[in-house]
């Protein structure tokens, strides 16, 4: 074996350590590139779970101020303006509440295999389901009945 061919076997290790060090490194890159993608993927999936809050929020928020609006408007306005104004803020927030639903219901694209469940859809329509049950209520009540004030008297 002369010199040179000892340096060409020595040449030829440090290729091959060299190329399996590159193929751990790709094979690392290609996992952080996964694992990128499937934080991605929670991401979009809990930002779709603050959208849904959002809605609701919104939602109950409206019912709130058109029951508010009955009882603090009777006897300012006339009483066609203080159903309608209750009647309004009402209907939007059943509007929210079945917003909610599809927005949660459709998010788009689908993520691709995220690590975070996302809310069943079962319990989304039951909950919002009840609410929209509490915005119709809030409704007849807002067109049934006479709040007594002062001025009435």
């Amino acid at each position: 074996m002369t010199e040179g061919d000892r340096m060409d076997g020595g040449a030829h290790d440090k290729i091959a350590v060299s190329a399996r060090h590159l193929d751990r490194s790709a094979e690392k890159q290609v996992d952080s590139a996964d694992r990128r993608t499937e934080l991605a993927a929670d991401r979009t999936i809990l930002a779709a779970e603050r959208t849904y809050a959002a809605w609701v929020r919104t939602g109950l928020a409206a019912l709130a101020s058109g029951i508010g609006a009955r009882a603090l408007l009777e006897g300012t306005v006339p009483h066609w303006m203080v159903g309608a104004t209750g009647s309004v803020l009402v209907l939007f927030s059943a509007f929210c509440f079945v917003a909610a639903v599809w927005r949660e219901m459709e998010p788009g694209a689908p993520p691709p295999k995220p690590d975070t469940r996302r809310l069943p859809s079962a319990l989304l329509v039951v909950v919002n389901g009840f609410l929209m049950i509490v915005a119709l209520a809030a409704l007849v009540g807002i067109w049934s009945t006479h709040v007594p004030t002062a001025l009435h008297r």
